[in-house]
């Protein structure tokens, strides 16, 4: 079994398995954007091709068997043995579906954060234009985040949408729990975006008092999965829910649907919130990732224990560079546990940061302000030791 001394050897021990990535002889601190797959991740895509290339038609028996596996893999991630999902090219493709199913005319008002990933931010904001109503609340302080988002909601709410890390600042969003009650309390569906926790936030929603909320995720950053591989978890009574943008995939399995006869029919489960033909290569390569994490026993615990080590290490080295603050900066009243698996810093010139990095061999990502250090498990100590000592070279010229 992989342990974390393993991982922060020079001779890390998962690196052996990402050659095609070449994570030994690249220092790519961009994993809050984009990890390395590991070379299993082509066994699946050539699996894709063998299959359709044999069954051509008749192929798709066995992508919604990857389907299904994708799923269970989603299931055990979340601690849901028994949960309902949709799958998605993308989370947008998801929160669309999601929206269509709202009472939007009779209840026109939507609750969010400030600090939401881009799908939310740009389509909110366009809904907005045609008339809905879009709260947002700043996220500072975050420790009363959950709290202050919960007081916005009212008899006119809709849905509150929130992530459960901020993808800016790598801040986890605690009291969580209490806003899924005040939204149940009102019948307000509530959508965690878990994108940025999983992989590095272990995430079990039934723990985390979130059984009626729906969960929305993917696999594109810290997973490993590639694109093409999102989810939407559905609770219970989205089986009542009759989504406007709807693909004729939600129509298989239908004819359990009887309770609207000459309606458009929709399947239970978390087929409901379908969409259409697919590219299923994604399913076979996210799979097979999923199987090699289970292989080398990465599983949501050990992946918190390398994500908190590899954070708290960019930290402590950061710290020790003593860089001037009104370059670069971090936000030193946040404990490491309430991170995610990502170090942001604070720089009026993150982006000029991120290129003159990049010119020396690191690949970071920045947002706006922030300059985002992601590291990764197929990562040494020395790798990332290097890598955030290469940003004081930077600074001082």
């Amino acid at each position: 079994m992989t342990t974390l001394d393993d991982l922060r050897a020079d001779d890390n021990a998962l690196a052996p398995h990402y050659t095609r990535f070449s994570v030994r002889e690249r220092l790519l601190l961009s994993g809050h954007s984009h990890q390395a797959w590991p070379d299993v991740a082509e066994e699946g895509l050539l699996e894709s091709f063998a299959d359709a290339a044999r069954d051509v038609d008749l192929k798709w028996e066995r992508a919604f068997a990857k389907a299904d596996e994708l799923r269970a893999g989603f299931r055990l991630l979340l601690g849901d043995p028994h949960g309902e999902y949709a799958l998605g090219a993308s989370t947008h493709d998801l929160v669309l579906r999601f929206l269509s199913a709202m009472e939007l005319p009779r209840r026109p008002r939507l609750v969010t954060t400030e600090g939401e990933f881009h799908t939310l931010r740009r389509q909110l904001a366009r809904l907005e234009e045609e008339g809905v109503e879009v709260v947002r609340v700043p996220v500072e302080p975050v420790t009363t985040l959950a709290e202050r988002v919960a007081a916005e909601v009212d008899d006119h709410t809709a849905a509150v949408l929130v992530s459960a890390v901020l993808f800016e600042t790598s801040r986890l969003v605690p009291g969580l729990a209490h806003l899924a009650d005040a939204c149940r309390d009102r019948s307000i569906e509530l959508v965690v975006d878990a994108y940025h926790a999983l992989g590095v936030v272990p995430f079990p929603l039934h723990d985390l008092g979130l059984t009626n909320a729906w969960v929305l995720g993917g696999g594109y950053k810290y997973l490993q999965l590639g694109e093409g591989n999102c989810f939407l978890r559905l609770p219970a009574h989205a089986q009542e829910l009759r989504p406007v943008i709807t693909g004729w995939y939600a129509e298989f399995g239908a004819l359990a649907d009887e309770r609207r006869p000459g309606g458009v029919a929709y399947a239970m489960g978390g087929d409901r919130f379908a969409g259409a033909t697919y590219d299923p290569a994604s399913h076979y390569r996210g799979a097979r990732v999923q199987r090699f994490f289970a292989e080398q026993g990465l599983t949501p615990e050990f992946l918190r224990e390398v994500s908190q080590h590899q954070v708290g290490l960019l930290t402590d080295v950061f710290d020790k560079l003593a860089l001037p603050e009104d370059v670069v900066t971090r936000d030193r009243s946040v404990p490491l546990e309430r991170l995610g698996g990502f170090l942001s810093l604070r720089s009026a010139d993150a982006g000029a940061l991120q290129a003159a990095l990049a010119a020396q061999g690191v690949r970071t990502d920045s947002r706006g302000q922030y300059l985002r250090f992601g590291p990764a498990p197929y990562l040494s100590d020395t790798q990332l030791e290097t890598a955030m000592g290469t940003l004081g070279t930077v600074v001082r010229g």
